[in-house]
C-alpha cells in the first residue's frame, strides 16, 4: 500500500491542473519552501502565492503526475505540464523532476528541476536560448521574485489557511 504523501503529492498535482491554487496551498507546510531554475529560495507564503500567480495567468494548462513515490519524509515525481505562455502566446510543454520533503502530513520542501533553456526557448523563441546562461536567467529570477513581491501585496494570493 502506498505511503499517504504519495496521495498527497497525487492531490497537489491533481489541484494544479485544474488550477485550484488554495487547495494546492493546503498541501504545503506553513513554513514551506520552494525553488525552481526561476523561483529561487521561496518562503512560507511566497510558495502558495507564487502557484497563485502563475496559475492566475494560465490558460488550459493540462498537467499530468507520474513516477510518484514517497516514504514519512521524502518523496519525488515527475510531471508534465503543457499550456500557452502567457506573454507570448507560444506553447509550453514543461518536463520536470520534483522532490520533497515532509512533515505532519504536509509539504515542507519543494524542489522542481527542469531545462530553463528549453522552457525559454519553447515561450518565447530563439532568444530563450540565453536562458541557458546564467546571468540571463538571474535576471528573470529577479524580475519575477518582484511580480510576486508585488501580487503578495495584493488582494489575489492564495490563503494557506483557507
Amino acid at each position: 500500500m502506498p505511503h499517504e504523501n504519495v496521495a498527497l503529492i497525487r492531490r497537489f498535482y491533481a489541484a494544479l491542473h485544474r488550477g485550484e491554487a488554495a487547495e494546492m496551498a493546503r498541501c504545503y507546510a506553513p513554513d514551506a519552501t520552494f525553488s525552481d531554475p526561476f523561483f529561487h529560495d521561496l518562503r512560507g507564503p511566497e510558495v502558495p502565492g507564487m502557484w497563485d500567480m502563475l496559475l492566475g495567468s494560465a490558460e488550459r494548462m493540462s498537467v499530468v503526475a507520474d513516477e510518484i513515490e514517497a516514504d514519512a519524509t521524502t518523496g519525488s515525481a515527475h510531471w508534465v505540464a503543457t499550456y500557452p505562455f502567457s506573454k507570448s502566446g507560444r506553447d509550453v510543454v514543461n518536463d520536470v523532476r520534483a522532490r520533497f520533503r515532509f512533515r505532519d502530513g504536509l509539504i515542507v520542501e519543494h524542489v522542481d528541476v527542469f531545462d530553463a533553456r528549453r522552457w525559454g526557448v519553447q515561450a518565447i523563441g530563439f532568444k530563450g536560448n540565453a536562458l541557458a546562461l546564467p546571468p540571463l536567467r538571474g535576471m528573470l529570477a529577479r524580475s519575477l521574485r518582484k511580480e510576486l513581491t508585488a501580487h503578495l501585496a495584493g488582494d489575489g494570493a492564495a490563503d494557506p489557511a483557507s
